[in-house]
């Protein structure tokens, strides 16, 4: 799959605070390599300071590198000039914050166009595109009141609406949902999600929530310190854990509903049955009711019908033991 942002072993350190020990440099992110695939929502995750919202600004070229590089649509953004640069920036991506970030005396229908307004599209157009998206995002009846007249999850859907006003092919989001109340999160997570649905774009979204993640993401990477400790789908985190981090991050999260038949791949179980086969990525729920129904091994077959190996009752019955006692992987 393409990657619509690559990084190759990225290094950001920030001079030193006036009142730090003398020498000391702090290493926002440390020797990162990462590839984001053209269409995907990535999710970055991590605990405060561990360099999520960093990584995403280096994406947009808003802080350069130390050292390593960051690539763009085939482009690395330290070669770039400003001008260049810029007009990738308006070309490509667009950015939702925490904070909504509107314009208070701007109406919503101004707020959602200002992209457009600054990229010097006339204003009959740019107010045309406006309401295109905010009718996507449900606000179309909303068009003239100002910001001050909407609820914080009205207000960041204008923030989203701004940014798809532009038609950005990357979209990059700063812990965009955490100032919401958990039932608005909710419903503007499944909204993004819909969209993503009408129109597939390339999302960075930066969060310290782990269900969100889960939910959103169709990767997750996972930082610490400022290094990647792993990248990978939800799957992956939570059923092979690359460190005992990782492992810890995810404890509490019941990982039974990631589980894929391949995951539960007996290596005893005995010989391939010929007629009693299921997909490797059979879902757990599906599976244990073909295995009450079956007397013989399930066989586990790819993508081409290769026979992969077999499951059990009691092989799925042991992985999920495992898996719930936080020893998987």
């Amino acid at each position: 799959m393409t990657a619509k942002v690559a990084l190759r072993h990225v290094t950001k350190i920030y001079p030193p605070a006036p009142d730090a020990p003398a020498g000391g440099r702090a290493a926002a992110l440390d020797d990162v390599s990462l590839d984001v695939a053209d269409g995907e929502i990535c999710v970055l995750m991590g605990l405060s300071g561990c360099g999520k919202s960093t990584l995403l600004r280096l994406m947009n070229g808003l802080v350069p590198s130390t050292s390593g590089e960051v690539v763009v649509d085939g482009h690395d953004l330290a070669t770039l000039s400003e001008r260049k640069l810029q007009y990738l920036r308006r070309g490509t991506m667009a950015m939702v914050f925490q904070s909504f970030a509107l314009f208070p005396h701007r109406s919503v229908i101004d707020n959602a166009a200002f992209g457009l307004e600054i990229a010097g599209v006339p204003k009959a157009e740019r107010h045309r595109h406006a309401a295109a998206v905010l009718e996507q995002v449900g606000l179309a009846g909303n068009a003239n009141q100002f910001p001050h007249q909407l609820s914080g999850g009205m207000r960041q859907r204008v923030g989203l609406a701004r940014a798809l006003a532009v038609d950005p092919s990357l979209l990059l989001m700063d812990e965009a949902f955490s100032a919401l109340d958990p039932l608005t999160r909710r419903g503007m997570q499944d909204l993004l999600l819909d969209l993503q649905e009408q129109k597939r774009r390339t999302i960075v979204f930066v969060s310290h929530d782990v269900d969100e993640a889960l939910h959103l993401g169709d990767s997750i990477a996972l930082l610490h310190e400022g290094r990647l400790l792993q990248h990978g789908t939800p799957r992956d985190l939570m059923v092979r854990p690359a460190t005992d981090h990782v492992r810890a991050f995810f404890r509490g999260v019941d990982p039974a509903r990631h589980l894929r038949a391949a995951d539960l791949i007996d290596p005893v179980a005995g010989s391939f049955a010929e007629d009693a086969g299921v997909a490797a990525d059979t879902e757990l729920g599906e599976l244990m009711a073909r295995l009450t129904q079956s007397s013989v091994p399930l066989t586990v077959r790819d993508a081409s019908g290769i026979a992969l190996g077999a499951i059990t009752t009691a092989s799925a019955l042991r992985v999920l033991a495992r898996t719930r006692d936080g020893h998987a992987g």
